[in-house]
């Protein structure tokens, strides 16, 4: 507990106020024992070239672990594999050996997350999933109060509408410049996301206490923009401690959190609107950010490796006075340029997303699917209330189908399908293709576009019990959760050296379209009415159901084909 403690921002704290006396790391207390921290320039890890077999899947696997949600892959793949260095005397200076002391795990080494029992990986797990949880249930927690914000402001209620599409909005933009500032070894995962949610939890005080429309837009903006780093690089967290093998499972939980946050937000926000209008579907977002800062500031260690590292080697240059010893991110980091970091950074993502087409249909294809739920926020007051006559709260309600559609059979059913079935595409080598990913993508895109056509037409006639469109509800979680985690591990093991400009770029389209789409739903559903409207997305989505299939057949001679993605499977 002591290690956990001393690791996160209220132990970091503690040691600079007792000026290092207390919660004093192990080579503080027995300066020896920094030997067995150290490996010299030369034992760096191989090139790609000089690994084979098995050894280079466990090596790009452990590559593919980090950084994977986050947009620095070029600067941060370094000084993440475990070394195994034997306890040595004491060794000579770095400018009598001629070569820097690169500072690395010692054997075993407890700091290093993938070393760290199970109880704590799931205690730091379950505080990412907590974040994600806050953040995500900002959007669409204000969808109920959209009317009565309407008239507070005296506007329309597609104006006030953008009090969601704006924080959506916020939340594609914001990982474009805060996401690289943790995989900055200076920096780390913990304090961007402490920092930023303080931010974030001040900035809902000027969304509530607005005076104007301007204003109030203004604040609803920087809260998702600053509440990004969590729904950009909660998988690489995930990643940061868990082994490849396990580390998809708990992507896949970490994103189930952020599904069900939006579907609980009109829960909750519908009760809070209708008792005490608009300004009260903000409070309980400040009550649930606000726990949420506490328990991360006293209970969430660092996890990045390289940042581990880079303050080890810190201290350990106080130790012997050897201004040489680095650990091997900040000796790569002198390497690169800011202009490559600004083009991986802010550039890559682009290119990538627009330029290359496999990435590009997918991610118009995860696109339109968020896009569609955001609708949803909009069509299902037009269903539930004005057809069925459910109250704001009551019609919260009705977004359980979507939510019970993700818990008790998306997340069940991929599991079993990745532990069971997967297994049976690996080639004669034993390696896994990245098309692999794709069998429940294709499964997924079938249940989804039936999803639309059956809710549409249930949901059109008052003479169809409630519960019809509900259920189509929970098939359309269904699909669309199979199809992000497919689309997101195919993207990520198609293109390992890319994966995190490829995500950032699917973060910021997807983004885009969900805080588009619902300006225009509730006058396309009325003008259409919720049959034809339904029926029009559902032929977009069909136009988009035989893409995995093709992509199964097809993607290795496409990806063959492209000089980004991978060639060797």
């Amino acid at each position: 507990m002591i290690e956990t403690i001393r690791d996160t921002g209220f132990g970091k704290l503690v040691r600079l106020f007792s000026g290092g006396q207390l919660l004093r790391f192990p080579e503080e207390e027995d300066p020896s024992i920094w030997t067995t921290y150290v490996k010299t320039s030369e034992e760096t890890k191989p090139a790609q070239s000089e690994i084979s077999g098995s050894e280079y899947d466990s090596y790009e696997e452990d590559l593919e672990a980090y950084g994977l949600y986050t947009v620095m892959s070029q600067a941060s793949r370094v000084g993440r594999r475990t070394s195994t260095v034997t306890s040595a005397p004491a060794l000579p200076s770095s400018a009598q050996r001629g070569s820097p002391t690169i500072i690395t795990w010692a054997p075993d080494d407890p700091e290093n997350p993938q070393n760290w029992s199970i109880p704590k990986k799931l205690l730091v797990s379950s505080q990412i999933w907590l974040l994600t949880f806050a953040i995500y249930i900002g959007s669409a927690i204000y969808s109920p109060g959209i009317p009565s914000a309407a008239q507070h402001f005296g506007i329309s209620s597609v104006a006030a509408t953008l009090g969601l599409t704006l924080f959506v909005l916020g939340y594609g933009v914001g990982p474009m410049l805060l996401s690289p500032l943790s995989e900055l070894p200076a920096v780390g995962r913990s304090p961007t996301y402490v920092l930023t949610l303080v931010v974030f939890v001040f900035f809902n005080f000027g969304v509530i206490y607005a005076r104007n429309l301007g204003m109030f837009l203004a604040f609803r903006f920087l809260t998702g923009f600053f509440g990004s780093p969590a729904l950009a690089t909660g998988g690489a967290s995930m990643g940061d401690i868990w082994s490849p093998r396990a580390r998809d499972y708990m992507i896949a939980v970490w994103g189930c959190f952020a599904i069900s946050a939006p579907v609980l937000g009109p829960l909750v926000g519908g009760f809070a609107a209708a008792a005490k209008g608009w300004t009260w579907t903000i409070w309980p977002l400040m009550w649930v950010s606000g726990f949420t800062l506490v328990v991360l500031f006293v209970g969430l260690p660092e996890t990045y490796a390289p940042n581990i590292l880079s303050r080890r080697a810190a201290r350990v240059r106080k130790i012997t006075g050897d201004a040489d010893c680095v650990s091997e991110s900040e000796l790569e980091l002198r390497r690169v340029s800011k202009k490559d970091l600004l083009f991986e950074a802010l550039i890559r993502p682009f290119q990538l997303s627009f330029l290359e087409p496999i990435v590009f249909l997918l991610n118009l294809y995860i696109s339109l699917i968020y896009g569609i739920l955001y609708i949803w926020f909009e069509a299902f007051p037009i269903i539930f209330e004005d057809l069925h006559g459910f109250n704001a709260g009551q019609n919260g309600l009705a977004f359980l189908g979507i939510l019970v559609g993700t818990i008790c059979l998306a997340i069940p059913g991929y599991f079993y399908w990745k532990s069971h079935y997967q297994i049976r595409y690996l080639d004669r080598n034993g390696n896994l293709p990245p098309e692999a990913q794709l069998p429940s993508a294709c499964v997924g895109a079938v249940c989804l576009a039936f999803s639309l056509f059956w809710f549409g037409w249930t949901g059109n006639f008052a003479s169809v019990h409630w519960i019809v469109p509900i259920l189509a509800s929970g098939l359309f979680s269904v699909g669309g959760c199979l199809i992000f985690n497919s689309i997101f591990t195919y993207e990520a093991h198609a293109y390992p050296t890319y994966a995190a400009s490829v995500l950032a770029g699917n973060d910021f389209m997807r983004s885009s379209f969900g805080a588009a789409f619902p300006l225009f739903a509730t006058a396309m559903f009325r003008n259409l009415g919720v049959g034809w409207a339904c029926t029009l997305l559902g032929c977009l989505a069909v136009l988009f159901v035989p893409y995995p299939f093709v992509l199964l057949r097809f993607g290795r001679r496409l990806r063959l084909a492209s000089r980004f993605a991978r060639h060797d499977i």
